[in-house]
């Protein structure tokens, strides 16, 4: 595939799974009538869903990355040049803020972008993000190992499971955080709370690449 149409695949799919996230996010705030745990399960559910459809159609472009924690990883595993790790990046934060965009305006919200006032600050709460996106490099780099064709359905449970077990219900993604610092609903994020997040999914993400290569699921450059 072309850089142009595996950026394009990256800008659509995070723009799509952003949708999805914040979308999904309102709808199960507005129907749980207050009850959090049950907003949380439909968004948890709708994330996990879409993140296997979206891996599945785009996967075979791109790579199905977007996220810039898994882009860093392959950059480290020396599996994409630098110079299209830095695009890749780029486009999928463009299209998380796009894709925010969109939910707004599906919800009609009052704005197309406004800061999120959700406070998710505090050491454990960036400790539970380098767990969810060292848990989630090290299911695809395994999973692309022992199993590649069963990676969506890895990745959508990885990411179901960690919306409950993670305190900070599992952004594992840079580009995801920083989308959703501009909803002020319920998947929000202070931006001030977002660079703890954004640091310790990108050491996450490194400690994880260590590991997997470590257990024998190495790069092919190596």
């Amino acid at each position: 595939m072309t850089l142009s149409r595996r950026l394009t695949a990256e800008f659509a799919g995070t723009a799509m799974l952003l949708a999805v996230v914040v979308g999904s996010g309102i709808m199960g705030e507005t129907l749980a009538g207050g009850n959090v745990a049950i907003a949380l399960l439909g968004n948890t559910i709708a994330t996990g869903a879409i993140l296997v459809v979206l891996i599945l159609i785009l996967g075979p472009i791109s790579g199905a990355h977007f996220n810039p924690a898994v882009t860093a990883a392959f950059l480290m595993r020396r599996e994409i040049a630098p110079g299209d790790a830095a695009l890749y990046i780029l486009v999928q934060v463009a299209g998380g803020l796009l894709g925010v965009a969109v939910a707004h305006i599906m919800f009609e919200q009052p704005e197309l972008f406004f800061a999120s006032g959700k406070e998710r600050s505090g050491f454990a709460q960036a400790f539970s993000e380098g767990i969810a996106a060292f848990g989630l490099v090290l299911t695809i780099l395994l999973c692309l190992k022992a199993r590649a064709e069963a990676v969506a359905w890895a990745v959508g449970l990885y990411i179901t499971a960690g919306y409950w077990f993670t305190a900070s219900t599992s952004f594992a993604n840079p580009a995801v955080t920083v989308a959703r610092a501009f909803t002020d609903t319920f998947s929000g994020i202070r931006p001030e709370d977002a660079p703890a997040f954004i640091l310790a999914q990108f050491v996450g993400a490194a400690l994880a690449v260590a590991l997997a290569r470590y257990l024998g699921a190495g790069a092919g450059k190596e």
